[in-house]
């Protein structure tokens, strides 16, 4: 069983390395590396090209900074293995927990896996209260148009059988990608499944990019995939 790694990265310098090091360090029988930068201009290209390019699979620039989504569509389109799995390139989440995210699509006939960071009895540090809300508001209103009871629907950690995500076109380009992905396997009747991981949040200070903007944009996707995109035109 193959495993591919997205890592989308932007201005991710000072941890770009680090998390390469520790997904290279993950005890799994093959693992590919595909990093997609989105035009940092903090350095970060540089440290790619110097340092980080010989050790993975592929890197991928793109001409543009496009957003998160835009660069997960590249990343997935590039992936050759089994499996694929998005990996933020901040530190945030912990690769040594992969094999326990694949235990539903290797025993259990799953098809998609969010990793929760609301469930379970794993180490999370302790942020920032509105974000917590905000991602739990924005899980609870997709639930109720996907009729998933997912507790974490804004996690990076989701797993894909790679014909699942290769078969889906995803239109966001920045973090609306998280809802639309969301409600596009909902609808389409796959097997998904959650596990509890470990949660290492950085504040803004330390480089965190998600704001308040993102959160609109994410109710206006839910709304969007949910019901816009999904709504037949009228015969005349």
């Amino acid at each position: 069983m193959k495993l591919s790694v997205i890592i989308p990265c932007y201005n991710e310098r000072s941890t770009i390395e680090r998390i390469v090091a520790a997904v290279k360090n993950v005890s799994l029988p093959e693992v590919e590396v595909i990093i997609v930068d989105d035009f940092s201009s903090d350095g970060t290209r540089e440290v790619l090209k110097a340092a980080i390019e010989p050790r993975v699979d592929r890197v991928i620039y793109h001409s543009a900074n496009r957003g998160k989504g835009a660069a997960l569509r590249s990343g997935f389109a590039a992936a050759t293995g089994d499996v694929v799995i998005v990996q933020d390139a901040d530190l945030e989440y912990d690769p040594q927990e992969y094999s326990k995210l694949l235990d539903p699509i290797l025993n259990r006939s799953a098809d998609v896996v969010f990793g929760s960071r609301f469930m379970g009895a794993e180490p999370h540090r302790v942020a920032y209260f509105w974000h917590m809300v905000g991602n739990k508001f924005l899980t609870t209103l997709s639930n109720m148009f996907t009729n998933l009871n997912l507790t974490d629907m804004e996690t990076c950690y989701k797993l894909f059988r790679r014909e699942v995500i290769q078969g889906l076109t995803i239109e966001e380009d920045r973090f609306g990608f998280e809802p639309e992905i969301t409600a596009k396997i909902a609808h389409r009747g796959l097997i998904i499944y959650e596990v509890g991981i470990s949660y290492y949040g950085r504040t803004y200070a330390e480089g965190k990019k998600i704001g308040w903007r993102d959160g609109l944009r994410a109710v206006y996707a839910i709304i969007k995939y949910n019901v816009l995109s999904r709504q037949k035109p009228s015969s005349s």
